[in-house]
Parts: structure tokens; C-alpha cells; sequence
């Protein structure tokens, strides 16, 4: 069924993730403050200086990063926050961090600021500056600019594929992979529902920053996630960007994760033993196309 043959009211509904787990979405959000800051103390315990790097003048322009204590360049997982564009922060995204330091892996949490107080070019934008510092800094970061996965969660993997498909987006140079988890990549279904109060979206800007109406060829290799439960929609657009990508000819891969929701197969991201973090980890340290990701599709 299309999308444009729901309602409003349907849209919405589709569109609110919190519809598949009772309404109450803080216990969810207040377990990525508990698990950052549990990975906080774990790097602290390690001796690891967890650093703020600026890639901006704006307060919101930070990257919370940290590597492990491991000589030469090492692979780096990075991850862009969800919460539709408007909520959420590096500070409560830091999660995945101690699982990375464990691999031998560096871990960079991006910030940008907020809707309605930037447009979605702006935070798209900043997103691709926030990349395209720590590419720059790669030397003095201890980072393999060619060993980069891009990973977002939500809006964040909205985000993650703006900032990964186009190599001109960051200076010619392109992630590894990219990790898109749950996320939204058509935004025109968006238009007309309460979600688009804060961003402000006309058809234009909608397209221009929908990743599935991209040109989706020479996109790195991607890996797209959701869990069993999430809406229709939500899985709806993870299939139809998996199929567009391979329509392009690019390397891309779905997997449901049985036993989670939108909020929290997140947390999975890369704790090992679990089926999308020994995904995430294998493609950070193994090379080029050496291996084949797991591939639940629908």
C-alpha cells in the first residue's frame, strides 16, 4: 500500500514510533543517559580522556569522541543522534563508546543544533562539517580515514545517509559503510503532520533532503536496521531504500532485529554477542567487501 493513500491522522500514527510502545518513551530515553554514562565511567576507569571537539562556533556543534589506547590509526564508529531533528544530544548518545574501546575501535558521538532553531539544510549541513573535521583531523585524531563507518539512529540515519551518498557532501571522501538504523529516508510523507511543525518542510526542501531520491550510485556500502516492532512505515521506508540502493548497483543489506523496537535496537549498536552489533563491528575492521554482512531481508 502507499503511503499517500493513508490520512493524516494514519500518517501520524505511522510516523510516531512511541505508538508501538504504549505512548511513554522516557523510560527508553532515560536508559541512553544511564548506558552513556555508564560508558563515561567506563572509558574514565580505562584512563581515556573523553574529548569535546568544535567543528563550529554554534553550542551545539560538538562531537564527543574517544579512541582506545592502541598505537597507529584505528577505526572509527560514528554516530548521529535521532529524536526528529528537534531532541537528544552527544551527551546522552554515548552509549556505544566502552563496546568500540573493547574492539580497539574510536567512537565520535556528532551534535548539531536543533529544529526550529535550524532548518533541516542546516542541520544536514552541519552534519556534513562535523564528518568532513574529523576526516581533516584524522592524522592528530589517531583515525583511519578509510576504516569510517557513519552510523544514525531515527532522524540520525536520515542523517548518517546525507552526510554518507554524496562524496562531494564531505570533501570528495565517503565512509567505509554506513549503519542506518530505524530511520526515515522520503520526507514528503512527513508534510502535513505535526512532525513538520518545528522543521518547516515544503515539498522542495522535503525532496532535497530525502536520501532515497539521492543519486544513490558510487554510495558506499549500507547496512540498514530496524526491530520487529516498529510501524508499517518505518519498515516500509527501510525496504524501499535497500531496494533503490541495490537498484544503483550499491552493496546494501536489511536486518530485522527480533525482540526490539525503535528505541532501543539502538543500544545494540556495537555491543558484541548481539546480532546488529557483531554486524557493526565486523565492518569496521574487516576490509573492503571481504565479508558479507547479515542480510535478514524481508
Amino acid at each position: 500500500m502507499s503511503w499517500r493513500t493513508l490520512t493524516v491522522e494514519d500518517l501520524e500514527r505511522e510516523y510516531s514510533p512511541s505508538s508501538c510502545v504504549g505512548g511513554d518513551i522516557a523510560p527508553f530515553l532515560g536508559e541512553y543517559v544511564a548506558q552513556s554514562q555508564a560508558a563515561r565511567e567506563a572509558c574514565a576507569a580505562a584512563g581515556l580522556h573523553v574529548a569535546h571537539l568544535r567543528y563550529g562556533e554554534a553550542p551545539r556543534q560538538l562531537i564527543h569522541f574517544v579512541r582506545p589506547p592502541v598505537v597507529g590509526p584505528v577505526p572509527l564508529l560514528v554516530f548521529i543522534h535521532g529524536g526528529y531533528w528537534q531532541e537528544l544530544s552527544p551527551h546522552d548518545s554515548f552509549f556505544a563508546a566502552a563496546d568500540c574501546i573493547r574492539r580497539d575501535v574510536a567512537f565520535a558521538a556528532i551534535g548539531y543544533t536543533l529544529a526550529p532553531e535550524a532548518s533541516l539544510d542546516e542541520i544536514v549541513a552541519e552534519v556534513r562539517s562535523a564528518l568532513a573535521h574529523l576526516v581533516s583531523e584524522a592524522e592528530t585524531l589517531e583515525i583511519d580515514p578509510g576504516q569510517v563507518v557513519t552510523s544514525g539512529s531515527s532522524a540520525g540515519a536520515h542523517l548518517a545517509a546525507m552526510a554518507s551518498i554524496e562524496p562531494a557532501a564531505v570533501s570528495g571522501w565517503q565512509p567505509k559503510a554506513m549503519v542506518l538504523v530505524s530511520g526515515i529516508y522520503e520526507l514528503e510523507p512527513l508534510l502535513g503532520t505535526y512532525i513538520n511543525d518545528a522543521l518547516g518542510l515544503d515539498l522542495p526542501a522535503a525532496t532535497r533532503n530525502s536520501p532515497a531520491l539521492l543519486p544513490l550510485a558510487g554510495a558506499p556500502r549500507a547496512h540498514i536496521v530496524h526491530g520487529d516492532n516498529e510501524t508499517d512505515e518505518f519498515k516500509r521506508q527501510s525496504e524501499d531504500v535497500l531496494h533503490r540502493l541495490r537498484a544503483s548497483g550499491v552493496d546494501a543489506t536489511l536486518q530485522q532485529i527480533d525482540g526490539r523496537n525503535h528505541f532501543d535496537v539502538i543500544l545494540d549498536l556495537a555491543r558484541g554477542g548481539e546480532d546488529l552489533g557483531e554486524v557493526v563491528l565486523e565492518l569496521l575492521v574487516a576490509p573492503d567487501h571481504s565479508t558479507e554482512a547479515t542480510d535478514a531481508e524481508l
